[in-house]
């Protein structure tokens, strides 16, 4: 057994979730960061479990032709993969997607999935930035060590410079009051909201001057009930590009809200989720602030029930909704509970999920069966939980459709898919 902190010389096999590689010492399964399959390092092990060793690369004895120079941390949050080139993570995550079908899943993909391509800088749309005495930034991976946001090349400059003047003025009026900085922007990027996690009892108008440069500036001590508009809107504002012939669907969303990460791939996203729905009634769940099922609007669908148990994303939804109040129906509740009672849907109705990293909970996944829609179009951002569903989904009589992955994380360990399943 590998003892923490030995030196080990690994010949790295394939990679593994998370970001690191598998290797194997003297029969022991070794997890490493900042390794790429195919080459032979020495690494330090951090730490053990009775399966497997976990450690970081110290040194490359053979590298790969796909190993790449990184500026700043490989590990600040966002950069784990950061040292191999671009095209071969991408590689590596569709190798991910089809072992974690198998291991999972028990369902072979007859070929590795093709992972749709980003830019790796200025991606990022909303990021939660940590404060530890002063700084900002993001966390190293499996730490609390803070680590420089915009090294990692994931804000856009202008973000980045924001976040540079946010800093100095937060050292000035009381750095021991800001827990978490939320910023969020739209996909054009010129335009930014910013919310303040604020200790207990903290002043939120001492902050005030922080709404320089933004459209909206919140704040919200640990304590208070619920946050405080300092300045402007806390909702910032998307035109989504549904399709040529149709104009543009306008979506606005909270700072605090969840939406898409990647602004370059929100549109392919879309597109992706749109073309696998069929005609016939839809169900939007975990609907978010409407972007799948407004945009099937926007495109001519006949009507929409959406779905959204969070507070602030179903504000929005409501919102974004009022065009297509003829056509639509808003249930703010969560999906377990509107699946709870009775509809009158029928057997051809389309379902649209959208689930946290969590996945479909046994109660809504056994619900949405009760249903019996004639296809379900799944929405995942993390592909064991998908492949756990998957595996449900096949056993209660539904065929898994075409699979395609979208790279709205680059240089990290995660990947979007879209996949549909049909009765």
């Amino acid at each position: 057994m590998i003892q923490p902190g030995s030196i080990v010389t690994l010949d790295i096999e394939k990679p593994a979730a998370g970001g690191r590689m598998l290797a194997r010492h003297h029969g022991q399964v070794v997890l490493v960061w900042g390794a790429i399959p195919g080459e032979r390092v020495t690494a330090r092990v951090e730490r053990t479990t009775k399966q497997v060793a976990f450690a970081s690369t110290l040194d490359v004895v053979a590298s790969s032709l796909d190993r790449r120079a990184v500026s700043g941390d490989a590990r600040c949050g966002g950069s784990v993969l950061a040292h191999v080139a671009y095209d071969r993570q991408r590689q590596l995550k569709g190798e991910i997607i089809q072992d974690t079908f198998r291991r999972i899943g028990r369902v072979p993909l007859e070929r590795t999935p093709e992972v749709m391509a980003s830019p790796e800088r200025g991606y990022r749309m909303r990021s939660r930035l940590h404060v530890v005495n002063g700084r900002l930034g993001f966390f190293r991976e499996e730490s609390h060590e803070l680590c420089d946001a915009a090294s990692t090349g994931q804000l856009l400059d202008a973000t980045s410079e924001w976040v540079a003047a946010a800093q100095d003025i937060i050292r000035t009026h009381g750095p021991e009051n800001v827990a978490a900085v939320e910023i969020s922007e739209n996909i054009a990027g010129d335009e930014r909201a910013c919310h303040l996690d604020l200790r207990a009892d903290a002043n939120p108008a001492d902050f005030s001057a922080l709404a320089a440069g933004l459209v909206g500036l919140t704040a919200q001590p640990a304590n208070w009930p619920a946050d405080e508009v300092l300045a402007g809107t806390p909702r910032v504002t998307d035109n989504i590009h549904v399709r040529d012939d149709v104009t543009p669907l306008r979506l606005v969303r909270h700072v605090r809200a969840f939406f898409q990460g990647n602004r370059y791939l929100v549109n392919a996203l879309v597109h992706q989720v749109t073309r696998r729905v069929a005609e016939g009634p839809i169900i939007d769940l975990y609907a978010g602030g409407g972007l799948f099922g407004l945009s099937l609007l926007a495109a001519g669908a006949d009507r929409v029930t959406f779905v959204e148990g969070d507070p602030i994303s179903s504000a929005d939804l409501q919102i974004n909704a009022e065009p297509y109040r003829d056509r639509v129906r808003v249930e703010r509740t969560s999906v377990e509970e509107f699946l709870a009672r009775r509809h009158p849907f029928t057997s051809a109705a389309t379902v649209i999920v959208d689930p946290p990293r969590t996945g479909l909970s046994r109660e809504a996944a056994a619900r949405i069966l009760a249903l019996t829609p004639a296809r379900l179009v799944y929405v995942s951002c993390d592909v064991a939980t998908l492949a756990r569903d998957t595996r449900v989904l096949i056993d209660s009589g539904y065929t898994l459709g075409p699979l395609t992955a979208l790279d709205l994380f680059p240089n990290t360990a995660h990947v979007e898919t879209v996949t549909v399943f049909t009765r």
